[in-house]
């Protein structure tokens, strides 16, 4: 007797375990079948979403009028002809214009 038992016990372990298997497998072929009708259910959600930025907006600064030019800016103009034309009666080398005229925009 204690070999039956033992033989109906393994049956019983196999057909529990044949039973589990199955039904887990079967649940997996439902949920595959669910997925594959509702394709957009995998859609990116809207935490993941990238976000948006303002572009940040410039302005240009206002073009120099005679009012907010300094007096200074006719004397520059003047030593910047003078120096153009030394530099055309080749008094100056160009390197020297250059030079000067950097001294005299800096001042």
């Amino acid at each position: 007797m204690p070999g039956l038992i033992r033989g109906v016990a393994r049956t019983a372990v196999v057909a529990g375990t044949a039973s589990a298997v199955s039904g887990r497998v079967h649940h997996r072929q439902q949920q595959r079948w669910a997925d594959q009708a509702q394709p957009q259910a995998y859609a990116e959600p809207q935490a993941y979403a990238q976000p948006t930025y303002a572009q940040p907006v410039y302005v240009a600064a206002p073009a120099p009028t005679p009012e907010t030019e300094s007096p200074d800016m006719d004397t520059k103009i003047a030593h910047l002809k003078q120096l153009a034309e030394l530099r055309d009666q080749g008094v100056l080398t160009p390197a020297e214009f250059e030079a000067q005229k950097a001294q005299i925009l800096a001042s």
